[in-house]
């Protein structure tokens, strides 16, 4: 089977991952360049990985070795950026959130769709092996029907990370921890139960930070089935503590922390899915494995093989931030200075 041609456009914390789970399917795919718009990013990253570097996008796009595009670029580029891959004729892997507004994300996925190229997100959570195996309990009926849920995303970013530029900004960032730290949960928990409702949700920015948008939100949801749920995230937890997912079914009960799953059943059996490794759910935001990444990007390759949509498609990414936006509408969250 031949390789797919891959470029990285963006070379910040995320390319890490990115760029040692493409590493190890060196089989599948091959990196034809990584892109940075600064020189000597990109000349620091070329001593870390052994890709061809520039930071002209355009003499990446013309390349007729380059079959896809992962854009890990700040959120308030990604429309633009993608969108020009995409009308490049390139398929486009895409970091979360999709884009800055739930608006801006549907233009993409409307791009995807008047193109006819792949559009993936980066929502690793859905491919760790717990997750796997807690979507499987549901879906083969093992849990029974869910009669309540809740997810708890406790995690800390001290104030230097906000000192950054931009940070905690809806001009960069698009939100705060509902959008960049908690939507892989979310995702996740929505793609389990389903959330056909908020009921009443609240948001705030708490004194342990200065910055524009939220760091602690609180919702009370109702599950695809009518069942109750409740949400609660926020990164003013120090020392950070992994998310968690939990999930009364009629058959038994579902324990998801980090990437550990423990089933209980009422008839007495008991299961348990090891975690994989840290979760980033710290000050140290990078401190994770990149086995879901790499699942994230071989399912990508092989949805450009196949022709079959990957696991997280636009749409669905773009469901799950139009959740988000919910949330925080019916919380009624005011932006606060980051003075």
């Amino acid at each position: 089977m031949s390789r797919t041609g891959v470029a990285i456009v963006g070379l910040g914390p995320a390319s890490l991952p990115h760029s040692k789970s493409l590493l190890d399917l060196q089989d599948r795919a091959e990196v034809c360049w990584a892109v940075s718009r600064s020189q000597e990013r990109a000349d620091a990253f070329a001593r870390q990985f052994p890709f061809r570097v520039t930071t002209d996008l355009e003499a990446v796009l013309v390349d007729p070795q380059v079959d896809a595009v992962i854009v890990l670029t700040p959120p308030s580029s990604h429309r633009d950026v993608s969108v020009r891959c995409l009308e490049a004729g390139k398929h486009v892997l895409v970091e979360k959130p999709i884009e800055l507004t739930s608006a801006r994300g549907a233009e993409l996925v409307a791009a995807a769709e008047r193109t006819g190229r792949t559009l993936g997100v980066v929502l690793q959570h859905r491919f760790r092996p717990a997750s796997l195996r807690l979507r499987a309990a549901l879906d083969g009926g093992e849990l029974g029907p869910v009669q309540a849920a809740s997810l708890s995303v406790p995690w800390w970013r001290p104030q230097s990370y906000y000192d950054e530029p931009g940070r905690g900004t809806f001009a960069r960032d698009g939100g705060g921890v509902l959008l960049t730290q908690a939507i892989h949960s979310l995702d996740l928990f929505r793609s389990l139960v389903g959330v056909s409702r908020v009921v009443a949700a609240q948001a705030r920015t708490t004194a342990l930070h200065r910055m524009e948008t939220e760091d602690y939100v609180s919702a009370l949801l109702e599950t695809a089935n009518g069942s109750p749920a409740t949400l609660m995230t926020t990164t003013a937890a120090p020392p950070g503590y992994p998310e968690r997912i939990e999930i009364i079914g009629q058959s038994g009960f579902a324990s998801l922390v980090g990437g550990r799953l423990q089933l209980a059943f009422v008839d007495g059996r008991t299961e348990t899915v090891e975690a994989e490794g840290s979760t980033g759910s710290g000050a140290n935001i990078m401190d994770f494995p990149h086995d879901a990444h790499r699942a994230v990007i071989a399912d990508f390759l092989d949805a450009i093989a196949t022709g079959r949509p990957p696991v997280v498609t636009g749409a669905e990414a773009l469901a799950s931030q139009r959740l988000v936006d919910e949330i925080l509408q019916v919380a009624q969250f005011a932006p606060t200075s980051k003075a």
